[in-house]
């Protein structure tokens, strides 16, 4: 009986279960961890920033990006193009990129501005989604999730809308006057055509052509491509570091800008409906002009010689002929010029 009493199974062995049990906190502890990323149907993102003398800002940009990049269930790489820095930013993106083979660059020798930095980093990241924020630290890095969320409810682009801004009274009130303006000429219903901070499918990227100072209307220009656009509203920091490349030339060579890509997207295949349209309204009153004078000179008697809207109803009839002359050119070209890679197609089999 003794002996039986001393040999217990191991399974009954208080100290024993207590080893097998504490091994399972931990284990449920990492699943669950995993589990909270975010999941997205990307399978890459390209974060692009384009810069231009930002040497105080980088380092804490890299921190932010990646802190926000751990809580998404994604791969991907940080392409910073170096808009022709003068000062150590592109020393510090070479050491970056020594020590981490995520981050890419591309450094110009001269700065050709945010449009061309755009462009040529649109060749070059590989992500099937592009995130595109500037280096100053006023674009937030956290809203990085938000944008990839937004784009998997099925948009092809995403802008960011800076409700509350953190800049200079004259640059603040200066770009909503312009996004009132864009937002009336081109049709697109956002808010915020200058952040810096969008989302983008890649087929965007590879579609959209811009130049000049036209990367402040890639939603005007993927807009009237046929694809789906929204916005969110984002954070937007003080400037931390530097100072604003704003100047208010800007705000003239934007509106330019603007009717540039208004021709160039809506009217570019049918200059008639431009031209024609112009040259019909300046006949138009020029042609009632021409005839009320007509009237007072054949049934009142009133002389002509001393009367100047003479003259501007026959300039007005002349600027008309020459509007739909112009636009019936322009027909002539698009139609000689037409070609089906024009079109941007959606789905195919």
């Amino acid at each position: 009986m003794t002996n039986e009493s001393n040999t217990k199974p191991e399974s009954n062995n208080p100290q024993r279960q207590k080893k097998k049990y504490s091994r399972r906190p931990y284990k449920r502890y990492y699943n669950q961890n995993k589990d909270n990323l975010k999941k997205c149907s990307f399978k890459k993102v390209s974060i692009l920033v384009p810069l231009f003398n930002e040497e105080e800002s980088l380092n804490p940009l890299i921190t932010e990006i990646r802190n926000a990049l751990k809580k998404i269930d994604i791969g991907y790489e940080i392409m910073l193009v170096d808009d022709g820095s003068t000062d150590k930013s592109l020393e510090i993106i070479k050491e970056m990129a020594r020590t981490d083979n995520k981050i890419k660059f591309i450094s110009f020798r001269k700065n050709y501005g945010k449009s061309a930095a755009l462009q040529l980093g649109f060749k070059h990241v590989s992500g099937d989604a592009v995130i595109t924020m500037d280096a100053d630290l006023q674009d937030d890095p956290a809203e990085i999730p938000n944008l990839l969320a937004k784009l998997d409810e099925g948009y092809d682009l995403v802008s960011g809308w800076k409700k509350i801004r953190h800049d200079p009274f004259i640059k603040k009130h200066s770009s909503k006057f312009f996004n009132y303006m864009t937002r009336l000429m081109s049709g697109i219903k956002i808010h915020d055509f200058n952040c810096g901070l969008k989302g983008y499918r890649k087929e965007v990227v590879r579609s959209v052509d811009i130049y000049g100072e036209l990367h402040r209307y890639v939603p005007v220009l993927a807009g009237w491509q046929g694809f789906k656009i929204t916005e969110i509203v984002v954070k937007h920091h003080p400037r931390k570091y530097g100072k604003t490349k704003f100047g208010i030339s800007r705000f003239f060579k934007g509106f330019v800008d603007l009717l540039t890509v208004i021709f160039t997207t809506r009217y570019i295949s049918r200059p008639m409906h431009l031209f024609g349209f112009m040259g019909a309204i300046a006949f138009f009153v020029g042609f009632v002009i021409s005839a009320y004078l007509s009237y007072e000179w054949w049934i009142n008697g009133t002389p002509l010689y001393n009367r100047p809207l003479l003259a501007l109803g026959g300039l007005l009839i002349v600027v008309g002929v020459q509007f739909f002359a112009v636009g019936l050119l322009g027909e002539f070209m698009v139609h000689n010029s037409h070609d089906d890679s024009e079109y941007s197609i959606k789905e195919q089999k």
